[in-house]
């Protein structure tokens, strides 16, 4: 089968190269992001595979259907990108990875949580510096601390594993309560209860019209003054002004990200040699209380292997007739 492989990066490539090992598909890669201005690039292919910053909005996928797409393979467990009831109108198939690997995403989170508490990279660029002072540099002990946990999936719950082993206090927010938080001694409460509680609060679920800034201006003002929020899951989940002045405030004390709303015109490309347009993402990357990674958290690999393997997987089903057992309804 052909496939047009949008947003394709080396590593993509190198990753979706050895999971066809066998050559069964015909995989095209394009460095383009699948827009409606792109969708020439699709005509003629079967399928389309497409990360998270590809665009599959309604007149998008018209196009590519008239082109002759019938399958739509996603390399992210989101589909938030996919306008899903055009979609199925069309007849289009779409297809994702549901699981890559938990571990990534929960070990960045915490990754983000040391960084910040221990200032990890102001410390690193004072002693290249030959600076060795402390001052400026204080943190706090993540053991016996109270860390909420909004959304409890498979991510959540590594997490959750994670921060129990450093002895900290778990709170949750989710509608359907795990059976592995809760045999951690997670404590399930409402949002505003979690937020007024917790010292840390780390985002780990998806991207839905209810959970569209899910952190606004009033749910900030809930927070514990000063506490920590990460976020590795997606960037909508957060109001971006909102955060910039509940960090003014000092109602936010310490932010780290991996994702950001207005990423797609941002990660994942280099543009040290430009001027950045986004006022608001400058001014994140001004405050010396917010780390910002570019969307690297899922970046093992273990995940890359994954992704692959299931990616491919998806497209065997689906070219050899089969019911696609990952198929997004």
């Amino acid at each position: 089968m052909r496939i047009a492989v949008f947003s394709a990066k080396p590593y993509d490539q190198q990753f979706l190269n050895a999971a066809n090992g066998k050559g069964d598909h015909e995989l095209v890669f394009f460095d383009a992001h699948l827009t409606h201005a792109t969708t020439a690039l699709a005509a003629g292919f079967p399928g389309v595979c497409v990360f998270i910053n590809d665009q599959l909005r309604a007149e998008t996928l018209r196009a590519i259907a008239a082109g002759g797409t019938q399958l739509i393979a996603l390399r992210a467990a989101g589909f938030n990108n996919v306008d899903l009831p055009i979609a199925n109108e069309l007849g289009l198939t779409v297809v994702r990875v549901p699981a890559y690997s938990p571990y990534a995403v929960a070990e960045h989170a915490v990754g983000l949580i040391l960084m910040l508490n221990r200032k990890l990279h102001k410390a690193y660029n004072r002693v290249r510096d030959d600076n060795f002072a402390l001052q400026g540099l204080l943190g706090f002990d993540l053991h016996s601390a109270t860390v909420g946990v909004i959304g409890t999936g498979k991510i959540g719950q590594c997490f959750s594993q994670i921060m129990h082993g450093f002895g900290c206090k778990l709170l949750a927010y989710d509608p359907y309560p795990s059976q592995v938080c809760l045999d951690l001694g997670m404590e399930y409460l409402p949002l505003p209860e979690l937020l007024a509680a917790s010292d840390v609060v780390s985002l780990h679920c998806p991207l839905m019209p209810q959970t569209h800034h899910l952190l606004n201006a009033e749910s900030l003002g809930w927070l514990k003054p000063g506490a920590m929020v990460i976020n590795t899951s997606r960037g909508g989940l957060v109001d971006t002004p909102a955060m910039i002045r509940a960090i003014k405030s000092g109602q936010v004390g310490y932010l780290g990200i991996d994702v950001y709303e207005q990423e797609a015109n941002l990660f994942f490309e280099d543009l040290s040699d430009t001027v950045i347009q986004d006022d608001d993402f400058q001014l994140l990357q001004s405050f010396p209380n917010v780390v910002i990674t570019a969307h690297q958290a899922f970046f093992t690999r273990e995940a890359l292997s994954n992704i692959a393997e299931t990616t491919i997987a998806n497209i065997d089903q689906f070219a050899g007739g089969e019911v696609c057992s990952n198929q997004v309804k």
